[in-house]
Order: C-alpha cells, then structure tokens, then sequence
C-alpha cells in the first residue's frame, strides 16, 4: 500500500450538521475515498462529545445547527483540555458568512461550501489534515474586509509580534496579503524552502494554528493596515 493510501486510510472525520441528507452524502463519499467517518453529530453538543471522545483528525462542522451552534463547538473543541489537535472545517451555504469569520477567529481552519464536488471535500479534509489552510487567499481577504475592524482604536494587542524578527514580520504583511508561498519567495527573493521556514516560524512564534489565522491576526493587530475596501482606505 502506497504512503498516500494509508495516509487516507488514517484519516479520521467527524460529521457535524443537523441535515441527515447532508451527513450521509459526507459519509458515502468519504468512505469512497478511504477516509473513516468516525462519528456523526446533529448539533453542536454531540459534535463537542463525539470530537472528545473519537479525538478525530478533521471535523467537519456545520455553522447553522439547532442548540449548540458551530461556532460555539469549535470554541469549545479548541479549548478542551487537554487540548484537541484536531482541525475544523465550517461548513457553509454563503461564503460570505459572519459567522465563517467568527469561527476562523475562533481556530477553525477555513471553510467549505455545502454545494462543493466530491473532490473538493476529499480535497479539503486531507489539505487541513496535513496542516495547511483550507481558505483560498481572495476568500480570506473578503471576510477580513468585510467583518475585520477597520478603526485603529478597535485593534488588538498581541505580545508573540516582539518575538518575531523583521523578516518576519515582512512575512506576516505579505501572507495578510494573500501571498502563496511562490509568490512570498519572489517577493522576498529566496527559495521557497526558505519560505515555509520563516512561515513556520511566525505560526510558532504567534502559537497559530494555520496560515489564516495568521492573516486574520495580522489584519486585527492593526500589522497589515486597513483592509484595502474599508472606509480608512476612501472604498466603497
């Protein structure tokens, strides 16, 4: 069996939504990609008892569920002691969701939309399993815009900034723009080896968990500026 095989065949999910339809949809095309479905959840409460419990890799969570909602399950999940390594996908039917931006402050790791292919699910719980971010870039920036504070006076303080190094920090303003990591080694004109050691650096340093909870904080700390369709900026 080859490495990817039985990275899939380890790979455990659970299911969080109040749609049977939706969560047997979940379940047959997962299972058909090898991947386990080790529980299910109609609402927040059974999600946060089936994560600790199962100690899944990914979950996937719905936003909208009766009682408990996502949100309030990925913070509880995230703050479990001890704590839960698990990542969380926000499911969702607007990708301009205030509640998406909220649970992305909260330490899920990016969103997916309920109308998604078979291959995009797949796609997306193997990309957070591995440690990456799930939010495309443009999609990042478009909550940030929209729901980040755009007064300096609504800034948030984060202590991690003085640990890191000016370059750094240079990172940390260019991945707040969407950069990947190709487009960060043409900027800064190194490898990008070299890239994914400074980006790991600045998620250690700031104890993130992903790439876009460091685009979300740089933009809350005031580090990245103004979101560039935000009043301070003269938008719309």
């Amino acid at each position: 069996m080859s490495d990817a095989a039985t990275a899939s065949t380890a790979l455990r999910v659970v299911v969080a939504d109040d749609q049977m339809l939706v969560r047997s949809g979940f379940r047959l095309i997962l299972d058909e990609a090898g991947i386990t479905v080790a529980a299910e959840a109609v609402n927040g409460t059974e999600a946060v008892a089936a994560v600790l419990r199962h100690r899944p890799d990914v979950v996937l969570m719905d936003i909208r569920m009766p009682g408990m909602d996502g949100l309030e399950a990925t913070r509880r999940i995230l703050a479990s002691k001890p704590g839960c390594a698990c990542r969380i996908i926000i499911l969702t039917t607007f990708d301009l969701d205030e509640y998406v931006y909220e649970a992305l402050t909260a330490g899920a790791s990016g969103f997916l939309l309920k109308d998604s292919s078979p291959e995009q699910l797949v796609a997306a719980v193997r990309t957070v399993r591995a440690g990456d971010a799930l939010l495309a870039p443009s999609i990042t920036r478009r909550l940030i815009e929209r729901f980040a504070p755009y007064q300096p006076g609504q800034f948030i303080s984060h202590a991690g900034l003085s640990d890191l190094t000016p370059r750094e920090l240079q990172v940390l303003r260019l991945l707040a723009r969407g950069l990947s990591n190709a487009e960060l080694a043409a900027e800064l004109t190194v490898s990008t080896a070299t890239v994914k050691t400074h980006v790991a650096a600045v998620l250690a340093k700031l104890q993130l968990r992903d790439r876009v909870q460091a685009i979300v904080l740089a933009y809350q700390t005031g580090l990245a500026g103004a979101p560039p369709s935000s009043p301070a900026q003269g938008g719309l």
